[in-house]
């Protein structure tokens, strides 16, 4: 072999190399450790993937405690309601050191020292406070049910997360697939190119441009490998799985999904975004607060009812004919009237808080049309992309085949059958790397329109 021969080798084996990793950037690579030990394989469908990742989401419990904190708060708001009771005693002694008085021509002496025991007992009803207890209750409501709008919506990122990571090892096994394939491939073009070597149809440049695209394809592996059990282990982490588990995906649904027009995911994404119903909810709440600022300027009237114990002796304990027991049942009103003039600015910036809701989702429904047009693009162009390389499989199957049989009639040289085999290897890659994009990119668009989870 000459040196210019050999030059061409490596050059070829170089131009492999890069062309084979460029087209290996889009897969994700997150970090994470690999316990290698007691492995075990596990199968799972999407939707089992699914249910263990929210029923193990720390995310989920956190915000279901939201919920509670939400409910605790309404059912306080429930209770100011409620009639409040009180019960107080007092003891006191009183020492008179001039216990004489003289009034003119009359003079009567107080005793040394005196003691008196006062206990009271009151219980209030609360009839008219200006609907404050109502708006405060309504208000408390509506942020529960906001409160439980933010679990739907952190079920739905969830969701979306599981999915994407579930696809991404799809795509890294599908990969490896393809890989393992055209190894299998090249190792029978690396016997039949030895063969013709033995036999002087070729020379040894030959038998080595075959033997470097297989070390192209080798090093592949390696790397998607590594991928693997990256994305494996954090797959496990957010499923709840063991760290050794090691996950096999089933077959995934990529591109048999119906394509509506854009105004039907709009439509949907209307109904059910999450996002569109808090903001309601909110803006529910501050035209509550609007009105529970109001009511702050009315006068309040509760029924009282009240009892007494006044005992002059020494002794706490009731002793006949040295206590009283006056009982008392009247209504209590009360008017800080000025709230008149110290509550309008407080109204005022209540209304600004309900402008602000409204404005609020405006901003998000542009928001929300801007990203399911988006989703709803991507996944045109994905589907678009899926077909094109479908083929480009057909013709590169083809120039495969053809090379082949050139290469067999001493036609074609050995660069162009490997080029051959190379395009049709990429052109594998391609593929099963837009069907996921294609699958994952229909769960994108059924987020955006807040039916991920329906």
């Amino acid at each position: 072999m000459t040196g210019q021969t050999h030059k061409s080798a490596l050059v070829f084996a170089k131009g492999r190399k890069h062309h084979l990793f460029k087209s290996l950037l889009g897969l994700l690579l997150v970090g994470g450790v690999v316990n290698v030990s007691s492995a075990q394989d596990r199968t799972l469908t999407l939707d089992e993937a699914i249910k263990l990742g929210l029923d193990n989401s720390k995310t989920l419990k956190y915000s279901q405690s939201k919920i509670d904190q939400a409910v605790s708060k309404y059912n306080q708001a429930k209770d100011l309601a409620l009639p409040t009771g009180s019960v107080s005693y007092m003891y006191s002694r009183a020492q008179i050191p001039a216990n004489t008085l003289n009034l003119g021509p009359s003079s009567f002496s107080l005793p040394k020292s005196a003691n008196a025991n006062l206990g009271i007992a009151s219980i209030a009803e609360p009839i008219f406070a200006g609907g404050k207890f109502k708006y405060a209750k309504e208000s408390t409501d509506l942020l529960v049910q906001v409160a439980r709008l933010d679990v739907d919506n952190d079920k739905d990122q969830i969701t979306y997360g599981i999915i994407s990571a579930y696809y991404n090892l799809y795509k890294v096994l599908q990969n490896k697939k393809v890989v393992e394939q055209n190894i299998a491939t090249v190792d029978q073009q690396i016997k039949q190119a030895q063969r013709f070597f033995d036999q002087g149809i070729v020379t040894k440049n030959d038998v080595l441009r075959f033997q470097l695209q297989r070390s192209d394809i080798e090093l592949n592996g390696i790397e998607l490998e590594s991928n693997r059990k990256i994305i494996n282990y954090n797959l496990d982490v957010l499923l709840g799985l063991p760290e050794s588990t090691q996950i096999q995906v089933d077959q995934v649904n990529t591109t048999d999904h119906p394509v509506l027009p854009l105004t039907s995911y709009l439509d949907s994404a209307y109904t059910n975004r999450q996002e569109l119903k808090q903001i309601d909810l909110r803006t529910r709440v501050a035209e509550t607060n609007i009105k529970n600022t109001r009511a702050d300027r009315l006068p309040t009237l509760a029924a009282t009812v009240g009892a007494y114990y006044v005992d002059i002796s020494l002794n706490p304990f009731p002793t006949r004919g040295n206590y009283i027991t006056p009982i008392t049942a009247g209504l209590a009103l009360s008017w800080n009237f000025g709230s008149l003039w110290n509550n309008k600015n407080k109204v005022s910036e209540a209304r600004i808080e309900r402008d602000q809701t409204v404005i609020n989702k405006g901003i998000i429904t542009d928001n929300l049309k801007n990203e399911v047009n988006q989703d709803y693009q991507n996944y045109l162009s994905a589907l678009s992309r899926v077909t094109l390389l479908q083929t480009s499989i057909t013709q590169a199957t083809e120039n495969n085949r053809l090379q082949e049989s050139r290469y067999k009639s001493s036609i074609a040289s050995a660069t162009d059958r490997a080029d051959a085999q190379t395009l049709l290897y990429q052109a594998q890659i391609n593929l099963e790397l837009a069907k996921a994009d294609a699958g994952l990119a229909y769960y994108n668009l059924l987020k955006s329109t807040g039916k991920i989870n329906k």
